[in-house]
């Protein structure tokens, strides 16, 4: 598959690149992008929720009234989840949300999302840039010429710039990332992928070899 370069002004250049038909063009595999996204959103959760068990409430452990000739329910102590303020039974606990997907899984997830990008037409090369200053003016004036103000987008670069990540932090649907940290969430979260020339040779490099290696 061959797409054309494109500058930062919007306008076509001469220059075409080849994507690798392995990574841009394989049988997409959709359990691997549902697991590989479904550990992405369980790592982003903080599993810091927690409610106090009867063990941990403070208050009184005397026991209210005798155990028969009452005529009521039998009550241990103040701390019984049956009152107001007592322990909660089996209540929420800190816990890590995260589960085991295998690096060849990941690799597959990812190529396949690529190739669903590639298959939709959703993606447009663009030829390497730098932002001299952090702007989000800039940014957004980029993403007006090439006609994608207003839709998710997600722009990879080959290494962290930081002019560029900070230009379109504060610009809804507009995320910026580097090869070594593109996940198939985020590819798949954009509309529009917006990779530049350097990054192509890297993301199949990486690619490639995580796949020869599994």
């Amino acid at each position: 598959m061959e797409l054309t370069v494109h500058n930062i002004k919007g306008d076509k250049t001469e220059r075409k690149v080849s994507l690798n038909d392995s990574i841009f063009n394989a049988e997409s595999n959709d359990h691997a992008i549902y697991l590989d996204v479904k550990l992405h959103m369980a790592n982003q959760r903080q599993g810091t929720h927690k409610a106090k068990q009867r063990n941990e409430i403070h208050g009184s452990t005397k026991k209210l009234h005798k155990q028969k000739g009452t005529g009521g329910s039998r009550k241990g102590s103040i701390k019984s989840p049956v009152f107001r303020g007592g322990g909660r039974v089996f209540g929420p606990q800190p816990r890590d949300y995260g589960f085991k997907v295998n690096k060849k899984t990941k690799v597959i997830a990812r190529i396949s999302a690529l190739s669903q990008k590639a298959k939709n037409n959703s993606i447009m090369v663009l030829e390497d840039f730098v932002f001299e200053t952090p702007k989000t003016k800039n940014y957004s004036e980029m993403l007006d010429k090439l006609e994608m103000n207003g839709k998710k987008t997600l722009l990879v670069i080959h290494n962290d710039d930081k002019n560029v990540v900070l230009a379109a932090r504060n610009l809804k649907g507009s995320k910026v990332s580097s090869v070594n940290s593109l996940n198939t969430y985020d590819i798949m979260n954009a509309n529009n992928l917006l990779l530049s020339e350097s990054s192509i040779k890297a993301i199949e490099t990486l690619l490639s070899t995580n796949t020869s290696e599994s």
